[in-house]
């Protein structure tokens, strides 16, 4: 059988240093106002559910050295000195990279979290069969992006790397193996998992036993990650909770206590929550998908703004005030990004049409409608401002990955927005401090799918500093909220010196002092508050 490759490029998130160690007895989270009855609830107290016999774990694999395996990986060794960890994958470079000084991804603190165990108890390796073999514990953390082509294109996740993953390691294993779902799946995969595990399955994904050696025995977790990119690290370290989602058997729950005993090296008992396997599955999906919507909500509420006068950090800071809302994911900005939030709504979406359910379809739908209205809705506020055309003007982009801290730029705003400007026959300057060259270029010309390299780089160059940029430009649009990009680390006045004028600068991110850089001279839009035109009719 020809060898799997397991694509890597999964999200990466989040740093920090030492948290108490966790006790038996830690408090459970409160339960209140749960509709099933505590004894009938699968959503177990942990230290009810490790109370069982069970494995402790020497030898951990994690299929996929990309944004989740490798820092979620790198963080259990560093917290479990005693455990093997090995982070497998088939592309070499990759792998090469994670054993250099210069990791492949960025995030605060990795650099160290890497560094004090890999070579002790933690390896990178392209040697992925030998690591499944001798591992106790494996994590499944490969890509599962949304299908192009075939039933659900667009919406549906493509699980073929799952199930190569899955196969892979059913061919392979001579051992008793705990098999952990890591990458954002839908509700309902482990099942497919567990029975490439069951013989004379008709389902496709049913070959875990099917496939395996007679004796073997594979026990499928789900532990999904809720890391952000940029904080990874320090979510990994200081975690809201733990999910790890089991079946309802003495064996689940065994395998979810092994599980459970590697994060209680670290994580207080009290937030490690044992559940009902599609549960684990769904929160997932269902997380990404509530953070989405309160931007795309205040995004919306952003818009109201800008045609009224109200100032939208004004608005967000108000309603955050309240206790019932809270203010995180209330900041108004050109759009979010990242690989999941998207792809994961329309997942959400996929599956409630599957259910037939088309009004919730439709309702899930529309956060993802309203994250491409507001890049319109900006790229034509631009537009309007430079008197009505881009033709031959230079825009500066200050920022092209999907946030601060990080490299990360898949479904980043600052590609739809240099797409928007090329159409309208600008000349684009981008500067980003963490993303690669030959990343913004394959951003934005998409090989084998719009190949237009030659003709990009006639409209778009990429400069070294955001000086260069800004050099000779008609405005700078804020993509990226870097803190260098800030009015107090910037040299404006520099800048704007440097510009054509009238020098505008549109603000997409709410970091800038917008009053300070009107006193030198720029024409200041910034998104969610009202406009020049608007300020001015306010007093004729």
């Amino acid at each position: 059988m020809d060898k799997i490759v397991f694509s890597s490029l999964e999200p990466v998130f989040p740093i920090a240093t030492q948290l108490a160690h966790s006790t038996l007895g830690a408090p459970q989270l409160p339960r209140d106002g749960a509709v099933t009855p505590a004894e009938k609830r699968l959503s177990r107290p942990l230290f009810e559910a490790i109370n069982i016999p069970h494995k402790k774990i020497q030898k951990i694999c994690c299929i996929g050295a990309g944004y989740v395996g490798g820092p979620t990986c790198a963080v259990i060794a560093m917290k479990n000195p005693n455990v093997q960890v090995t982070i497998v994958d088939l592309n070499a470079r990759r792998i090469e990279a994670w054993n250099s000084d210069e990791l492949p991804i960025y995030e605060p603190g990795l650099d160290e979290v890497v560094k004090e165990s890999r070579g002790r108890n933690l390896f990178f390796s392209a040697e992925v069969d030998k690591a499944i073999i001798e591992a106790d514990l494996i994590f499944v953390s490969v890509n599962t992006p949304t299908k192009y082509t075939g039933i659900g294109a667009g919406y549906a996740a493509d699980l073929g790397y799952v199930e190569a993953a899955t196969r892979q390691i059913a061919r392979l294993a001579t051992s008793d193996k705990i098999v952990v779902e890591k990458s954002t799946v839908p509700c309902r995969t482990a099942q497919s998992m567990r029975v490439i595990v069951r013989h004379n399955s008709s389902n496709t994904l049913h070959r875990l036993e099917a496939n395996a050696k007679p004796g073997i025995r594979f026990d499928i977790l789900s532990n999904p990650e809720f890391l952000a990119e940029g904080t990874a690290v320090s979510d990994l370290i200081q975690p809201d909770r733990v999910l790890i989602g089991s079946l309802d058997t003495e064996e689940g729950r065994a395998a979810a206590a092994s599980l459970a005993d590697i994060y209680a090296s670290w994580v207080p008992r009290g937030q490690i929550i044992t559940m009902n396997v599609w549960s684990s599955e769904l929160s997932k999906l269902a997380a990404n998908a509530l953070l989405a919507q309160r931007i795309s909500s205040i995004n919306a509420l952003s818009a109201i703004c800008e045609a009224t006068g109200a100032d939208v950090d004004e608005v967000s800071y108000a309603c955050g005030l309240d206790s019932r809302i809270g203010p995180k994911f209330l900041r108004a900005s050109v759009g979010f990004g990242g690989s999941c939030f998207q792809k994961d709504i329309l997942n959400l979406v996929y599956l409630s049409e599957s259910l037939h359910l088309p009004e919730v379809a439709q309702y899930w739908r529309q956060v993802v409608d309203m994250n491409e209205y507001q890049k319109r809705r900006f790229t034509n506020r631009i537009i309007s401002s430079l008197f009505n055309t881009l033709t031959g003007k230079k825009i500066a982009i200050f920022g092209f990955a999907f946030k601060k801290d990080t490299g990360d730029t898949r479904e980043s705003p600052a590609i739809t927005l240099v797409k928007y400007f090329r159409a309208e026959k600008a000349l684009v300057s981008i500067y980003d401090p963490k993303v690669e060259d030959s990343q913004i270029w394959m951003d934005l010309c998409e090989p084998g799918i719009v190949d237009d390299l030659p003709a990009l780089q006639k409209q778009v160059s990429i400069a070294t500093s955001a000086y260069l940029a800004a050099e000779g430009a008609d405005a700078i649009v804020i993509c990226t909220e870097w803190e260098e990009f800030k009015d107090i680390h910037l040299d404006y006045k520099k800048i704007y010196d440097g510009m054509n004028k009238p020098a505008f600068i549109f603000d997409g991110r709410l970091i800038l002092n917008e009053k300070r850089l009107k006193g030198m001279g720029f024409k200041v839009e910034t998104i969610g508050r009202p406009g020049e035109n608007l300020r001015k009719s306010e007093f004729e």
